[in-house]
């Protein structure tokens, strides 16, 4: 079965609105890293959107960046109860989302990678989240999102992984402890 990883950027205290990070060269290189351990993305509508703005060539065009031919490249399914359609190599998941996201891990490949907030915090109730990273900026945002916010029960973590860039930035990466 492959895994479902979540990576999040964050400041030390939490906030994890896209523009509170200090993003540089060797991040986005270490974000190519982890889409390489993914072969397929899963998002919401907002990160969707916000990707495909952001990424998104156009079909006549090649991408001379590897982070950005890659997520390009990548299959993406979008969850999303208000959009009709999507293209950009997606397709619109409704209805059941433990049901339709299982049959994903199920699926062969690498593994899945999803990012943002209101997804993570269902995909965390219902138990489907293998693995979860926060790169940890240093920088104290006092205010902003933070991810989770609203889980009615602890999910305890094990840290598998660490690693400082030359920022300051620190990617934590953990996976859930099994249930005793």
């Amino acid at each position: 079965m492959r895994p479902l990883r979540y990576s999040i950027n964050v400041t030390v205290d939490g906030c994890c609105d896209h523009l509170a990070g200090r993003p540089d060269e060797e991040l986005h290189a270490y974000t190519a890293e982890i889409l390489g351990r993914a072969d397929t993305l899963l998002f919401g509508r907002i990160v969707y959107e916000m990707m495909e703005s952001a990424w998104r060539v156009p079909d006549d065009e090649e991408p001379d960046d590897p982070f950005v031919a890659r997520i390009n490249a990548m299959p993406k399914y979008v969850v999303s109860s208000t959009l009709t359609d999507v293209d950009w190599n997606a397709e619109l998941i409704r209805g059941d989302l433990a049901g339709a996201v299982t049959r994903l891990k199920e699926q062969p490949g690498t593994g899945i990678y999803v990012g943002g907030v209101t997804l993570p915090l269902e995909l965390a109730r219902l138990g489907l989240i293998d693995e979860y990273e926060f790169i940890v900026h240093p920088r104290i945002a006092g205010r902003g999102p933070t991810p989770f916010a609203g889980l009615a029960e602890f999910v305890d973590l094990r840290l598998t992984n660490t690693r400082q860039l030359k920022s300051g930035a620190v990617a934590l990466r953990y996976t859930p402890e099994e249930a005793s």
